[in-house]
């Protein structure tokens, strides 16, 4: 359909095209990592504790457990702690926090064009392997976050921050290990080799 005839139909009729905003640059990583400093600092000065974010969710988590099965809750030790008898799990402040974690994500992407549904992959995977890859990871790091007692925020950045021995070789470990599987996995993310010509 030409301009000319789409300009002679009724208002409704009219194709409507959208354009969007290419997405604005990242934050450079050193000044993100100072902001990031200026925001332990203030929540330990301010709330006394510092940062994390599996405790959150493991919070989060037990809640759910409590609200499908309260007499398990209130059987299980390790639960006990979190949601026994009248306790409510969600009632802690690295709840909020977490909570403002995505929220803050997500007004991150908006905020730079980069809110949107897609997965991030290398050419030698499908969309399927990716996910699954993704998912054995996430329980791997969620359940080693609960044995370290405590994520890379918790015990590497507010732990490190006060010099815990204990945190530092977490830390160690943890970026030994990334490095480690991301070196023996590198293939994937690399495009294919280009077959030779005949």
């Amino acid at each position: 359909m030409t301009t000319a005839t789409q300009a002679k139909l009724p208002a409704k009729a009219r194709t409507k095209t959208k354009v969007t905003a290419p997405p604005k640059a990242f934050t450079n990583p050193y000044l993100g990592g100072v902001l990031l400093g200026v925001v332990l600092f203030l929540a330990f000065y301010l709330t006394g504790n510092g940062l994390g974010a599996s405790g959150g969710l493991n919070r989060m988590v037990v809640w759910l457990i409590d609200l499908a099965a309260p007499q398990y809750a209130d059987r299980v030790s390790y639960l006990i702690q979190y949601a026994g008898g009248d306790k409510n799990a969600l009632d802690n402040w690295i709840v909020l926090l977490t909570v403002g974690i995505f929220l803050g994500g997500l007004a991150s992407g908006w905020r730079g064009n980069r809110l949107k549904w897609e997965t991030v992959r290398g050419p030698q995977i499908s969309d399927r392997q990716r996910w699954a890859f993704a998912l054995i990871g996430g329980v791997i790091a969620g359940f080693g976050a609960r044995m370290a007692r405590g994520c890379t925020s918790g015990q590497g950045l507010s732990g490190g921050a006060t010099l815990s021995v204990g945190s530092w070789a977490f830390l160690m470990a943890f970026f030994f290990g990334g490095y480690a599987l991301a070196y023996l996995l590198r293939k994937l993310w690399r495009p294919a080799d280009p077959e030779p010509e005949s």
